[in-house]
C-alpha cells in the first residue's frame, strides 16, 4: 500500500500546485480588472469635472464680451452728455441776457411766513 499512496500523493501534489497557481493568478487578475475600474471611475469623475469648467469658462466669455459692449458704449455717452451740458450751459445764458435785458428777474415769496404773521380776524 505504500507505493499507491505515494503515487496518490505524488499526483495531487502538481494538482494542487497548479491549483494554487491559477488561484494566484485569478486573485492578481482581480486586482488588476478593480485597479483599472478605479482608475476609469476617476477618469469619468475628472472628465466631469473639466466640463463643468468648461461651461464655467463659456459663462466668464459671455460676461466679457457684455463687458466690452458695456466699456464700448461709454465714448459715446460721454458725448452725448456734454452736447447736453453745452446746451444747458446756452439756454442759461440766453435766458440770463433776456431776463437782464427786460428787467425782469423771478422773487421767491415766503407765503406761509407771511400768513402766519397776519392776524386772524
Amino acid at each position: 500500500m505504500r507505493a499507491s499512496m505515494a503515487a496518490s500523493r505524488q499526483s495531487q501534489l502538481p494538482g494542487s500546485v497548479s491549483s494554487a497557481a491559477a488561484t494566484l493568478k485569478l486573485l492578481e487578475k482581480k486586482k488588476e480588472f478593480e485597479a483599472v475600474a478605479a482608475l476609469e471611475r476617476a477618469s469619468a469623475q475628472f472628465l466631469k469635472r473639466i466640463e463643468e469648467l468648461g461651461d464655467d469658462f463659456e459663462v466668464m466669455a459671455d460676461a466679457g464680451m457684455v463687458h466690452g459692449q458695456v466699456l464700448e458704449q461709454w465714448p459715446n455717452m460721454f458725448r452725448i452728455l456734454s452736447l447736453f451740458l453745452s446746451q444747458r450751459e446756452k439756454l442759461a445764458e440766453d435766458e440770463n441776457a433776456s431776463s437782464s435785458a427786460n428787467g425782469e428777474r423771478l422773487v421767491r415769496v415766503p407765503l406761509e411766513e407771511l400768513r402766519q404773521r397776519e392776524p386772524r380776524t
